[in-house]
């Protein structure tokens, strides 16, 4: 009989973002007032379960996510370089529909790309880093659970990446809302499934 491992990989929480900004990797966004609330609540769902691993990007909003699991328990919380958001152009910079940034013709050139993308890290890039942590939390919670928190498009790609499907999206066909939780299956060291919850709203 193998052992089964499941690694959780969850986003974030809301974040405190006034500006509205591409905040990316810059240090200093911490999770709101809803986002600590949203963190407590996945806590709360994966305190029964048998974690006995937490790990996170080394991010703020993704350090302040994985402290109430972790707390539930009585583990610390681990960092991994390798789940840290993706690089972007954009970062620091107001791109929703009707902001400069994507107005702005010098910027046109890294749009030129989609399925790279052009804008920031590559897909193939951010799959096999994300791979990467998954597998380092798997072997740590060999015959257990681990808890991974990352951020939107590490997340997706990821899944992706594990279920065979093309890494280009567009951004709004993302399965992968705030504080949701996307689970991986092991049979040992094979990969046997996947799983979504979402308890927080997006």
């Amino acid at each position: 009989m193998t052992d089964r491992t499941t690694v959780h990989v969850m986003r974030h929480g809301e974040v405190h973002n006034p500006d509205g900004i591409l905040y990316g990797r810059l240090p200093d966004f911490h999770l709101s007032d809803r986002g600590r609330a949203q963190a407590e609540r996945v806590a709360s769902w994966l305190a029964a379960r048998d974690i006995v691993y937490v790990v996170a990007s080394p991010l703020e909003r993704a350090q302040e996510t994985s402290a109430p699991i972790a707390a539930h328990h009585g583990l610390a919380v681990d960092t991994d370089d390798e789940l840290i958001e993706s690089e972007n152009v954009f970062q620091g910079e107001k791109v929703s529909p009707g902001d400069g940034a994507l107005r702005d013709p010098r910027n046109w050139w890294h749009l030129r790309n989609p399925r790279l993308p052009s804008w920031g890290e590559p897909y193939t890039e951010i799959a096999a880093r994300m791979r990467r942590a998954v597998e380092r939390a798997r072997i740590k919670a060999a015959g257990h659970e681990a808890v991974c928190v990352s951020h939107q498009l590490p997340v997706e790609t990821l899944r992706r990446s594990m279920t065979g499907a093309k890494l280009h999206h567009f951004p709004t066909r993302r399965l992968c809302n705030l504080a949701s939780v996307t689970s991986f299956y092991f049979d040992g060291d094979d990969y046997a499934g996947w799983g979504y919850t979402e308890l927080a709203g997006k």
